[in-house]
């Protein structure tokens, strides 16, 4: 038993590696068992297409960035310093990540909605439902600056999914360039695409 748990949880991680490296489209499951270190057979005990492991990849890796995401969007900070750390902690991982391996790797859920959202309905799907989830938490934050009258924005469902487009959209760009310095206009852009007031409490303690 012990075994069988280890191959499942060595194939997803070779294939989170490889995916964040190269993509999905282009690999084969013969070269992420290798990468594994497990027999092919194993692949296909465990999932039974290369789109199962795909939204497989996509559940273990939201499990670890909600974490992430309700540690910093609901702690007991103001509620601005909370999307500021989530900017921060963003910009932090691309810029370890590029340290690694010499590339901005940017986000895998972003990398394959360009690759696979018009592929597979389940795949599109499942990334739907991952960015709502994102959107619905920025939203509690920017709910919560609302009423304490920090920003001056009302319709905060829009608001939201603008904060997450444009960290999405940073990302993509810091990919792209190879270079991390487009995530240093987050905050600001966040503080114009909120209308914050000049400026409250928790903006001047940043």
């Amino acid at each position: 038993m012990g075994r069988t748990s280890d191959a499942r949880s060595k194939i997803l991680s070779a294939a989170q590696s490889l995916i964040e490296l190269r993509g999905y489209s282009a690999l084969g499951v013969a070269e992420i068992c290798k990468a594994a270190g497990v027999p092919k057979g194993s692949f296909y005990y465990f999932f039974e297409s290369k789109e199962a492991l795909a939204l497989a990849v996509l559940a273990e890796q939201w499990a670890a960035q909600r974490r992430d995401w309700d540690r910093v969007l609901r702690s007991d900070q103001e509620p601005l310093l909370r999307l500021r750390q989530l900017f921060e902690e963003t910009a932090a991982a691309q810029r370890a990540g590029q340290a690694t391996c010499g590339t901005v790797s940017g986000c895998m859920f972003g990398n394959l909605t360009l690759e696979l959202s018009n592929q597979t309905e389940a795949i599109r799907e499942r990334l739907q439902e991952i960015f709502d989830a994102q959107v619905d938490m920025v939203e509690e934050v920017i709910s919560a600056a609302l009423e304490r009258g920090d920003v001056t924005v009302t319709a905060t469902r829009d608001a939201a999914r603008s904060v997450v487009a444009q960290l999405e959209g940073q990302v993509l760009f810091a990919k792209l360039y190879n270079n991390t310095a487009p995530l240093d206009a987050l905050w600001l852009n966040c503080l114009a695409l909120l209308g914050v007031r000049t400026p409250g409490v928790g903006v001047a303690a940043v």
